[in-house]
């Protein structure tokens, strides 16, 4: 049962990120017509509703093809643990499914604040038509912050959290379907405390660039799951830092 458990899991997970990935994939091939372009004189156009429930819908799937394949551990083991606790328990499936929702629904939050903030970038007029800021001085400060941030006491807490998927299991176990929909907000909001300036480099790339979504997804990945992942981290951030620094500089020379 415990293996037949990880078996649909495990498929599901992967279904929802492929189907995620395909997501993004598509919209990539669209043009993009609601950001301006930098630099325009004109106000650009007030968003309407579907436009803003299209960019919330972008979002919210790009956090769950970004964050999915490093939360996936997490919720393997959530569910071993489960069901060796209750074998018998036929609503084993149902609680990892409450957690990892739960998981996610903090994320949906990070994307409507995200949504929220490129909408205020496009009002700035700060955006390009790929949705990137057209702005040096700013893409440099982005990219200083999430260097920094790197470096920080929450930064440190959050990722430990994350990278210790049995610590954390151990520490806030929560039996029941209340329990795992805590578990997974609880999971989630450390994932959020974790990451969410290096979502941020999103405007710097470009928010439907493929390849940068999949770049920062691959660190973010590989910070979370690597044995050596905080070093991974501690690199990003120097290079970042100083890459935004040099930017900054010339910015102004």
């Amino acid at each position: 049962m415990l293996r037949r458990d990880r078996g649909i899991a495990a498929a599901a997970l992967a279904t929802v990120i492929l189907l995620a990935w395909g997501y993004l994939i598509l919209m990539a091939g669209m043009p993009m017509e609601m950001a301006p372009i930098a630099g325009a004189t004109s106000m650009p156009a007030p968003w309407s509703v579907g436009q803003a429930a299209m960019m919330l819908l972008m979002w919210a799937l790009m956090m769950l093809a970004m964050m999915l394949p490093s939360a996936a551990p997490m919720i393997l083991l959530y569910g071993a643990i489960s069901r060796r606790q209750h074998p018998e328990d036929g609503s084993v499936g149902g609680r990892i499914f409450v957690f990892a929702l739960g998981y996610l629904v903090v994320w949906l939050g990070f994307a409507l604040v995200a949504t929220a903030t490129q909408w205020g970038l496009e009002r700035a007029m700060l955006l390009s038509p790929a949705m990137a800021t057209g702005s040096t001085v700013l893409a440099s400060v982005i990219f200083v912050a999430a260097g920094a941030y790197q470096f920080t006491t929450l930064k440190q807490a959050c990722l430990r959290h994350c990278r210790s998927p049995l610590e954390f299991l151990a520490s806030h176990w929560r039996t029941g379907m209340a329990g795992a929909w805590g578990m997974g907000l609880h999971h989630g909001a450390y994932c959020v405390g974790c990451c969410w300036l290096i979502m941020g480099l999103l405007f710097v790339g470009g928010v439907m660039n493929l390849a940068w979504i999949a770049v920062l997804a691959l660190f973010v990945l590989l910070e979370k799951t690597l044995a050596a992942g905080h070093l991974v981290g501690r690199v990003m951030g120097i290079g970042l830092v100083a890459w935004g620094t040099v930017q900054l500089v010339a910015a102004f020379v």
